[in-house]
């Protein structure tokens, strides 16, 4: 997701500078003339603004609070404002707000809904909370990363606003495989039955695009299984210590576990309809009544 954000900016009018912590990805930058630093706190200072994207929250503890990091003891002169756009607990943001504070830094949470295809098609949202000035001055630059923003507070709504997003395709995605899976085991075709999902009352944006995918048993990560279940449990963790219980929730994350402890951690989390299959007795149930094999990256089940 970073390196697509950061290509979207580079067809902006922006001086961008990127830092990755795997110094590898940022190797085509490079070559179209996109400065490179070695290190956060070098890529930040100085700079008008910084986004970070990253895969957690102890990752975005490091990048940002580091010795090295963008708010660190080695960054000079940190951003006037940082946009933190991670899918990350409350407490980790919380710990980053304190130190961009102590910096003089506006902090802007600004996790996303969609993925590097929705990223590089221009049609991103993004969910921010912080000060609504720090936000207006950030927005031009928001507004070439994704069209969509929503401010939905001041302090932490961002974060608990795209678990309860996150949370919700969880949940939509088991309906889905359940929904597949029953309808296989019973001579209906996927792919008609997709159809019919997609153009129904419970169709949506999702169905939609996973719905190409699904068909043709492409597990391809957009968003990995691994992830998905980190976002999860992130769910539950809030919901915990709020006192609101979510047993769907915590049920699908147990099901993504599954997936990951049969090898499909890294796939895409719609793997949860091959693991179904498995736990159904089929590996692929077509109209025609015969098995195949598992598509291409999808460990064989017992």
């Amino acid at each position: 997701m970073g390196a697509a954000i950061a290509r979207r900016l580079e067809a902006a009018p922006v001086d961008l500078v990127v830092y990755n912590r795997s110094a590898g990805r940022t190797e085509g930058f490079r070559r179209r003339g996109v400065p490179v630093r070695a290190s956060p706190a070098s890529a930040a200072a100085d700079a008008d603004l910084a986004i970070s994207m990253l895969a957690d929250g102890p990752a975005v503890e490091a990048v940002l609070l580091g010795a090295d990091g963008v708010l660190g003891p080695r960054c000079e002169a940190p951003p006037p404002i940082l946009v933190e756009m991670s899918t990350i607990d409350v407490a980790s943001s919380e710990r980053v707000a304190a130190a961009a504070e102590e910096r003089g830094v506006a902090y802007l949470r600004a996790p996303v809904s969609g993925n590097p295809t929705v990223v590089a098609a221009g049609n991103l949202t993004i969910l921010v909370s912080g000060r609504a000035d720090a936000l207006e001055r950030a927005r031009p630059v928001l507004a070439a990363i994704g069209p969509t923003i929503f401010h939905v507070g001041e302090a932490e709504q961002a974060r608990i606003m795209k678990l309860a997003l996150n949370l919700m395709v969880g949940g939509t995605a088991q309906l889905l495989a359940e929904a597949l899976v029953m309808g296989e085991a019973n001579g209906l075709d996927s792919e008609t039955m997709l159809e019919v999902i997609a153009a129904s009352a419970i169709g949506s944006a999702f169905v939609k695009y996973k719905a190409g995918p699904l068909v043709a048993d492409d597990f391809q990560s957009t968003f990995s299984a691994r992830l998905m279940h980190k976002d999860l449990r992130l769910v539950v963790e809030c919901a915990n210590a709020a006192g609101v219980p979510v047993p769907v929730t915590a049920m699908v994350q147990q099901l993504v576990q599954a997936c990951i402890g049969c090898g499909m951690g890294d796939l895409d989390f719609s793997v949860l309809v091959p693991h179904l299959r498995g736990d159904a007795g089929l590996l692929r149930a077509p109209a025609t009544g015969a098995e195949r094999a598992p598509a291409a990256g999808i460990p064989p089940r017992a």
